[in-house]
């Protein structure tokens, strides 16, 4: 039976045409780092929560306000959306996780998705960013940001699903592959991916300089959370 996932949205919101950008550490934190850090300082409100029956009970606090652990932002000038995420999701619940996303992209009018998957590249491939699309569009759109379209290759989790269900419905999607040192901190691949969403996305910036110490944070949080939700979710889905 397919996990139930609700949608809270607690302000108007109007991103025509605009873009989704999946955060949700399915595979690895590198996106939800990313995604964090990409928002901060750059004018983005909360505009509404996700949950399930299926999720670890848990409240985010930030700067004293309690929130639920997986939030949506959005970034009105931009036309930018973003779902963030502290829970690392499992294998069951990525199909559903990511029909969510697109429904709510599709509801929106949202003109693309980004999503990010990690990827232990070759060393003539780190000096490139290389990505996959789910349409001619978004492959087309790859190009146009100077970069290599993925033409074969195995993407897992949400990001997989994502663009398994864009190429079934015609939605664009486009999943970037981040080199993932999984000895080190995920700073390196977070920064990577950030320029990269820089490149597909217009308006979009990333200052690399205050980008360090918000993904220092972003980790501290996002890896805290996974520790205290680990025996929940643990008996949870086990």
């Amino acid at each position: 039976m397919a996990p139930k996932l609700w949608v809270k949205e607690t302000k108007p919101i109007s991103i025509e045409g605009g873009y989704l950008i999946d955060g949700f550490p399915s595979v690895g934190f590198t996106s939800a780092i990313a995604s964090e850090s990409l928002m901060h300082g750059n004018n983005y409100e909360l505009v509404g929560f996700v949950d399930s029956y299926d999720f670890p009970t848990v409240s985010i606090l930030k700067d004293g306000v309690p929130s639920y652990a997986t939030r949506i932002y959005v970034n009105p000038s931009l036309k930018v959306g973003v779902f963030s995420s502290y829970l690392t999701i499992n294998e069951p619940y990525h199909r559903a996780i990511a029909k969510m996303m697109l429904l709510w992209a599709k509801k929106h009018k949202c003109s693309l998705v980004v999503s990010s998957s990690p990827m232990n590249l070759a060393d003539n491939d780190k000096k490139q960013t290389i990505a996959a699309g789910s349409t001619q569009e978004a492959r087309e759109k790859i190009k146009q940001a100077g970069m290599i379209v993925l033409q074969n290759g195995t993407i897992p989790g949400i990001p997989g699903e994502l663009l398994n269900q864009g190429m079934l419905h015609g939605q664009n999607v486009i999943v970037v592959l981040v080199n993932v040192d999984e000895a080190g901190p995920d700073f390196g691949s977070s920064a990577d991916l950030c320029m990269a969403m820089s490149k597909i996305l217009p308006g979009v910036s990333c200052d690399l300089s205050i980008m360090r110490k918000q993904a220092e944070v972003a980790e501290k949080q996002i890896k805290e959370t996974e520790k205290e939700t680990r025996a929940l979710r643990d008996s949870m889905y086990g």
